[in-house]
């Protein structure tokens, strides 16, 4: 799969600055972070987002990603740490080779969350309902 950017990182036909290797998983700095230390966590299988990840390889990201986070708030100084993880386009995600954001967050960097907005009661009870069967 070495048409995929990520790929070719793991690989190593493209350099990284490495934060972490592990048998599942590789982690490194993002070259276009929101702040410096925002890092990528990525299984070496090439899968391309959560919907196809395999349950070892989700496993294995997420525990490096739980490793990490206290790391990098450490060395960044940051106040907080967001773990993202876009999914398709529509969402974000510019590879298409599954990986979590690991952003370190500072109290007053300006950005906030996600817009939220106000849903009815009937709304909710019908989303939850469409939600249940197909669990």
């Amino acid at each position: 799969m070495l048409e995929c950017l990520f790929c070719n990182i793991v690989a190593g036909t493209i350099s990284s600055q490495k934060i972490y290797e592990g048998e599942h998983t590789y982690a490194f700095l993002d070259i276009k972070p929101v702040h410096i230390g925002h890092t990528l966590v990525v299984p070496k299988h090439h899968t391309e987002d959560i919907f196809s990840i395999e349950a070892a390889d989700w496993r294995a990201v997420n525990e490096v990603v739980r490793k990490l986070a206290p790391i990098i708030r450490e060395a960044t100084g940051a106040d907080g740490i967001n773990i993202i993880m876009n999914n398709k386009k529509s969402a974000g995600q510019l590879i298409d080779h599954a990986h979590v954001h690991i952003v370190p967050r500072f109290a007053d960097d300006g950005m906030r969350g996600l817009p939220q907005r106000d849903e009815t009661p009937q709304a909710l009870s019908a989303m939850r309902e469409k939600i249940l069967k197909l669990i």
